[in-house]
């Protein structure tokens, strides 16, 4: 792009960019997030992978060392005995690339974001989805 600045317009534009071991991890990743949220949605938000479900559910990323998994405060707060293993901050959990994805721990963390989200668009509208 003309900016310098790449622009992103499907998830699968993003792993395309990776090599053929970071793409089957993260073709993995977005498998596991899609069973665990099957009525979510796609796309490219903050130049980043996203899956929706009335509201931004979960982000991820490829990075140098390890996958960056966003599933905001309240997914890391909610697991954090069994995240403890790995680095984290207040909104990221970092999964070493060369080592496996926890990926039942992620569906578990995933299925906990949809709930909530459903959860908070219930309160809102006064509806269940």
């Amino acid at each position: 792009m003309k900016s310098g600045k790449v622009g992103f317009t499907s998830i699968d534009d993003y792993i395309a960019t990776f090599s053929n071991e970071t793409q089957k991890i993260l073709e993995e990743l977005r498998a596991t997030i899609k069973a665990a949220a099957p009525d979510a949605t796609e796309k490219i938000s903050y130049q980043m992978p996203t899956f929706f479900l009335r509201g931004n559910l979960v982000h991820f990323a490829a990075l140098a060392h390890h996958i960056g998994f966003y599933p905001t405060p309240s997914g890391i707060e909610a697991f954090r005995d069994e995240l403890s293993r790995y680095e984290s901050s207040k909104g990221a959990i970092r999964f070493p690339i060369d080592r496996p994805l926890p990926l039942k721990l992620i569906s578990k963390i995933v299925k906990f974001r949809a709930a909530e989200n459903l959860k908070k668009a219930e309160l809102k509208t006064g509806r269940k989805k």
